[in-house]
């Protein structure tokens, strides 16, 4: 009977465990279903080296789907990459102390809209997903990155061509400053 018994706790106590590691597998909120979309997740993410951004695109025609998703992650990229120059900018140009500091930000702000649309033809696809919908329209899931030491080479080529603000241009403490900046996004 004492081995009935203990038989009995241990199957009923195996039940509880096994039921119990069921229970701790991660499931979606009634009613949803969780979405797993190409090229995106934490591997597409923004790094110290380089900026990313993915999108997709959909359309009748397979190219035009390719178009709209490259096009959309191209101006996804460029904003990303806008808002860090510009915080790098404002962070560079007040930790100089420049006497103009007004128009040395104006004349970094000029040099940033030109050197992102320049930069922007060094993108390179880090993934790329073509799908045919149900409803028979093509879907394009794309990711693409952007060197960020391209991007600091690209700067400093063109500041120091600027005649005026090569006068107070420091290329080490600019790169220093754009690095700290991408080491926050990265985090």
């Amino acid at each position: 009977m004492k081995n009935l018994s203990y038989s009995s706790l241990f199957i009923a106590v195996l039940t509880v465990v096994i039921i119990g590691c069921k229970s701790n597998k991660e499931v979606a909120p009634k009613g949803e279903t969780e979405v797993i979309i190409p090229c995106s997740g934490t591997e597409y993410f923004t790094t110290n080296n380089a900026f990313r951004a993915n999108s997709s695109g959909e359309s009748q025609d397979q190219n035009t789907a390719k178009k709209k998703a490259l096009t959309n992650a191209r101006n996804e990229l460029a904003q990303a990459i806008q808002t860090t120059v510009k915080t790098v900018t404002d962070n560079y140009v007040n930790s100089r102390e420049f006497n103009n500091k007004e128009e040395i930000e104006e004349r970094f702000e000029s040099l940033n809209r030109e050197v992102v649309n320049q930069t922007l033809s060094g993108i390179r696809t880090i993934c790329e997903k073509n799908m045919l919908t149900q409803q028979g329209t093509y879907k394009s899931y794309i990711a693409i990155e952007l060197s960020a030491d391209e991007l600091v080479s690209k700067y400093n080529e063109r500041l120091s061509q600027d005649e005026r603000l090569k006068i107070d241009y420091d290329y080490e403490k600019f790169k220093q400053t754009f690095e700290a900046e991408m080491e926050k996004m990265a985090k």
